[in-house]
């Protein structure tokens, strides 16, 4: 037996569908009150929610079915009309995975299990209550890059941050005066990667806690779904002071995402 209230009829047909049909959650076995409840543990539970703990904590029978709610969900995590990121931005490169023996630097992406991703953040000045003139970070983007070329990182930034800002990289060649065109570019040269998490302090904190957060919660993840994590990091930063409304947005966005079948994410 259904319950109350998951199927209705369709108005001009008469037929009865689901009012879920053609969302993200269209031809789930999962009960509707589950999927509220797991988009509201997705949305404000800090370290962000496991496939495995979800399983245990709504009682879902079978890992793979929480793992493929959960991924259905981080398509709602992304909003096709959001605006650009504006004002004064920090952006750079990092890479993600294991060890990667006898490379270094942006080489290592070459090596099995390393993905380059490029990050921009939005850097905002204010006063503090003593009246000293402070930064904190905005709002994020991140996006796996194929490499750190000046087309590369040209079509993330245009892509990303709205023409005229201005964007404080370091010295690597891939921040042509081509790739940077649009925007007003500062660079600031890194004697040591040390020196450059001080240059540019709030992306570099970024990739610090993407990575303590992908290690801590999941354990890692497979490089194929990587972006869909990007995109749930992305989401939980931007939203972070606002855990509520982050729910409700959740829930906005993915009525209006198409579905993801199984089949699909697996061959992905």
């Amino acid at each position: 037996m259904k319950k109350r209230g998951y199927v209705h009829e369709c108005r001009q047909c008469g037929r009865h569908t689901s009012p879920t049909t053609g969302t993200v959650m269209h031809r789930s076995h999962i009960p509707i009150e589950e999927w509220f409840w797991a988009a509201y543990l997705m949305a404000t539970h800090t370290p962000g929610i496991s496939a495995l703990q979800l399983q245990r904590q709504l009682g879902i029978g079978g890992y793979q079915h929480a793992w493929h709610l959960l991924h259905r969900l981080r398509r709602g995590m992304v909003n096709d009309l959001r605006s650009p990121l504006s004002g004064l931005i920090e952006a750079d490169e990092s890479i993600l995975g294991g060890p990667a023996k006898k490379r270094r630097g942006r080489g290592v992406t070459s090596a099995d299990h390393k993905t380059l991703i490029g990050g921009a953040v939005e850097v905002i000045k204010y006063e503090d209550t003593t009246g000293k003139r402070k930064e904190k970070a905005g709002r994020l983007r991140l996006l796996i890059l194929f490499d750190a070329s000046e087309r590369s990182i040209g079509k993330f930034l245009g892509d990303n941050v709205a023409p005229g800002s201005k964007v404080r990289t370091d010295g690597w060649r891939g921040y042509s005066e081509t790739a940077m065109e649009p925007f007003r570019h500062t660079v600031k040269i890194a004697e040591s990667p040390e020196r450059a998490s001080r240059l540019t302090p709030h992306i570099h904190r970024v990739f610090s806690n993407l990575k303590t957060w992908l290690a801590g919660t999941y354990h890692g993840v497979d490089p194929k779904h990587l972006q869909s994590y990007l995109d749930e990091f992305t989401f939980r930063f931007n939203r972070r002071a606002t855990p509520m409304a982050a729910f409700q947005t959740l829930l906005g966005i993915s009525v209006r995402k198409a579905p993801l079948t199984f089949k699909a994410l697996v061959s992905a």
